[in-house]
């Protein structure tokens, strides 16, 4: 069987927009078919900040491969065994917070590929053949291909390294966390401040350069979030499953309520 294809990745190689679908709250596996449903293009599932399992995880995973919603684990920095682990059992890209520096960046990229391009372990990654995978060699060489790794930038750091950052081979993504890095900053929340504008040119510029892919999570002002978007910030983390329920629920409650009987 072939390689089931990275729908995200292959939306920024052809220089489209692709949206992702933040799950923390969310454990059913028809959470991929909600994403789908409502039109994104990849699904967020969030060890670092949700509480979730390996198994939840990889479940999500698994359900999300044939609906064509990608998916895409975020697990917490030091936690490269989870990510290995989650590539084996269904994820098409890992996003790893917090990387600052080059070096970050390189050790993050060899334990996420297969050699040549790195040292990641064969043990698994059949899930994304549908569980009837090529040979060894050739299964290695396609998964190298479609899996996206992707670097969070989140402090002044990161920002200042943006360019040997993407110049590391093997990072697919550069993903500006607005949220840590305008706490970062000393301007926490200001997502359109002058500071954070010019992080995001810089790594834009470093992206493009380096023919890499620039990414926006944390902003949902929709005017910024346009404004980036329009720079060149086309891998959206467009929201999370919780935000989504209590806007939805909030706006319908106001509107029953709002035409009850005297």
């Amino acid at each position: 069987m072939a390689i089931i294809q990275n729908t995200s990745l292959a939306r920024l190689r052809a220089g489209k927009l692709s949206i992702g679908f933040g799950a923390g709250a969310l454990r059913t596996v028809a959470t991929p078919m909600y994403a789908k449903a409502a039109g994104f293009d990849w699904l967020f599932i969030d060890m670092e900040h949700g509480a979730f399992s390996i198994n939840e995880a990889t479940q999500l995973c698994i359900a999300a491969l044939p609906t064509g919603v990608t998916p895409i684990v975020r697990v917490c920095f030091d936690a490269l065994d989870e990510a290995t682990r989650a590539l084996d059992n269904g994820a098409m890209g890992i996003v790893i917070p917090h990387v600052d520096t080059p070096a970050q960046a390189k050790r993050v990229a060899d334990a996420l590929r297969y050699p040549p391009r790195g040292h990641r372990s064969w043990g698994g990654g059949i899930a994304v053949y549908g569980f009837s995978p090529p040979p060894a060699a050739q299964a290695q060489a396609e998964i190298n291909d479609e899996v996206m790794v992707v670097a969070m930038i989140e402090t002044a750091e990161a920002v200042a390294n943006a360019d040997a950052i993407a110049a590391t081979p093997g990072i697919d993504v550069l993903l500006i966390g607005t949220s840590d890095l305008s706490a970062d900053m000393g301007i926490s929340g200001q997502v359109g401040h002058e500071r954070v504008q010019d992080a995001y040119r810089k790594v834009i510029a470093a992206s493009r350069k380096h023919g890499k892919f620039a990414g926006l999570g944390g902003v949902y002002d929709d005017v910024w979030a346009r404004t980036y978007i329009e720079w060149g910030a086309l891998f959206v983390l467009g929201g999370a499953d919780q935000m989504f329920i209590l806007q939805a629920a909030t706006a319908r409650a106001k509107f029953l309520a709002s035409i009850a009987p005297a």
